[in-house]
């Protein structure tokens, strides 16, 4: 059973592939919206439904002997080239084509990003920043708080008003008790 995945697995891979080489024969610079043309045409080429394409793509559907044979006889490749393993070629990375994305996730994520940056510059740049400093920033230094004294409870004289506590890390409800502690229950109603 495992040699039917092995083939399966495989002939996905090299699908994959196809598709790379289909984008990079096609686009210089794809984004999100040109993607999804491109894999409609890129089915047209395999004479399938684009439908199917997607399912293929998401693991939903395998490539059976048949099909292996048409997309190898649509693509210009060797009889059972599908069926074996082709390690995709090493692209020689230039210094500006490191931040390109790699796969449809990426490309995905990219366009989104730019289409918001592009409809508003300023929010879009003070927004990422913020999302990405939250993300980025190293978490501040653990520190341990300075134990909680209890404000003594209120009588019906009036006293000087308590210091500001602070809650312990060791006790989770320590805050709820001291805020509770300074106020008055509510009158009930008659």
């Amino acid at each position: 059973m495992t040699a039917v995945r092995d083939v399966a697995a495989i002939r996905l891979d090299n699908a994959l592939l196809l598709f790379d080489e289909f984008v990079q024969a096609t686009v210089k610079h794809p984004d999100a919206a040109t993607l999804r043309g491109l894999e409609r045409r890129f089915a047209e080429r395999l004479q399938i439904q684009p439908s199917y394409w997607s399912q293929i793509k998401s693991r939903s559907r395998q490539i059976g002997e048949r099909l292996a044979r048409q997309f190898e006889q649509c693509s210009h490749k060797p009889a059972f080239w599908m069926d074996e393993p082709h390690a995709a070629a090493p692209e020689p990375v230039a210094a500006d084509d490191r931040l390109e994305p790699r796969n449809d996730d990426e490309r995905f994520i990219t366009g989104l990003v730019l289409a918001y940056y592009r409809r508003n510059p300023q929010r879009a740049r003070t927004k990422l920043m913020d999302l990405l400093g939250e993300v980025l920033a190293p978490p501040p230094p653990a520190t341990q708080p300075a134990p909680v004294e209890r404000p003594p409870r209120p009588t019906a004289v009036a006293s000087a008003p308590a210091a500001p506590v602070a809650a312990p890390a060791a006790d989770p409800m320590a805050l709820w008790r001291a805020s509770q502690a300074g106020v008055a229950p509510l009158k009930k109603k008659r």
